[in-house]
């Protein structure tokens, strides 16, 4: 029988509403909901692969043995981190607020070493609505955000319509926010901020998915236009609430004195440049495949979204939750961390 539920898109920080179509308890597909407040019935490429990624749900029937070998995998986590002083734990923004305390306080309960990447962005105390965007006189863009994250795009598209001026920094050769910009420059940041400082008035808004240093993120604080940072996963504003971000160069550093690597529901091998093979244990918790699950010694399948009910933080600070859609005997991550600590 066909049912649609209601729930929320895990694919960046925006926070739009999806409608899941489910067959028997079978992900066959999805649309927009319309009457969400965020998205306005509309949804974008990356909304619709993040349930089309379905496809590639790890359960315990792929792995050898089912639940005696998801047993097994549990204790061998709990040994490994035993075993060695050089224990690294991702946390991530695709962590629920609930998964990301539990995994906090079991980081700093084992005194092991935090792994958090925030798009080298952090977090900001106020930043601007999205409907602040629409009525923005002139709105600042650093990164492709209509191709990224169309949804905000499309804000800065009205803001454009209510008569902004619009002006993007971009380093791709090719963009989509280029097409509606009145200026486009593909210089540092620093020198793009101070080149259109001027333009800036009190209900100016500076929209960045992307920074070339911390230094950026303190000269965009010191304009005193309102900001919104718009991290690339779902939960990175509520994580930010809870823990430190690493910049990239920390993490390399990281990864470089770790022995045993401990995954939490994270595609790190797909984030960065690093020699994974010097690690010598890596542990995955992931209701997906991907690029760190098929590099990982061990691989235990974990509640995805729709699985559970939660809250994330979007990208302008509103906590949203999201509840059940279907049902799943796969152990959510916070039950894992729990069985690990015996």
């Amino acid at each position: 029988m066909l049912e649609i539920k209601h729930t929320l898109c895990p694919s960046c920080s925006v926070g739009c509403g999806i409608n899941v179509i489910l067959d028997d308890e079978a992900v066959v597909g999805s649309f927009p909901y319309k009457r969400h407040p965020v998205n306005e019935g509309k949804n974008c490429a990356n909304g619709r692969k993040s349930i089309e990624n379905f496809a590639n749900k790890i359960n315990e029937a792929s792995i050898s043995g089912g639940a005696v070998e998801l047993i097994k995998a549990i204790n061998e986590i709990s040994k490994e981190i035993d075993a060695s002083d050089k224990v690294t734990v991702v946390l991530s923004g695709n962590n629920s607020l609930k998964e990301a305390e539990a995994i906090k306080s079991f980081i700093d309960e084992n005194n092991f070493s935090l792994l958090f990447y925030a798009d080298d962005l952090r977090n900001f105390d106020e930043v601007a609505s999205y409907e602040e965007i629409e009525k923005a006189s002139s709105v600042l863009v650093i990164g492709d955000i209509l191709y990224e994250n169309p949804l905000i795009g499309r804000r800065i598209v009205h803001a454009k319509q209510n008569g902004a001026k619009i002006f993007s920094n971009i380093k791709a050769e090719k963009s989509v926010t280029a097409n509606i910009s009145d200026e486009t420059t593909s210089v540092s940041v620093q020198e793009f901020l101070n080149n259109y400082k001027d333009n800036l008035d009190e209900s100016s808004v500076i929209v960045f998915n992307t920074v070339d240093s911390s230094d950026d993120l303190d000269k965009i604080e010191e304009l005193g236009s309102k900001i919104l940072p718009v991290y690339s996963k779902t939960n990175t504003k509520g994580v930010l609430n809870i823990a430190d971000p690493n910049s990239k160069d920390e993490v390399l550093e990281l990864l470089a004195n770790t022995k045993v690597l401990l995954v939490f529901n994270d595609d790190i091998l797909n984030e960065f440049d690093f020699d994974f093979k010097s690690i010598s244990i890596i542990i995955s918790l992931s209701a997906f495949e991907n690029d760190t699950t098929k590099a990982s010694d061990v691989v235990v399948p974990v509640k995805s979204w729709l699985e559970y009910e939660g809250s994330f933080v979007n990208a302008m600070g509103e906590s949203q939750n999201f509840s059940q859609v279907m049902e799943s005997d796969a152990l959510s991550i916070v039950e894992v961390i729990e069985k690990i600590k015996g």
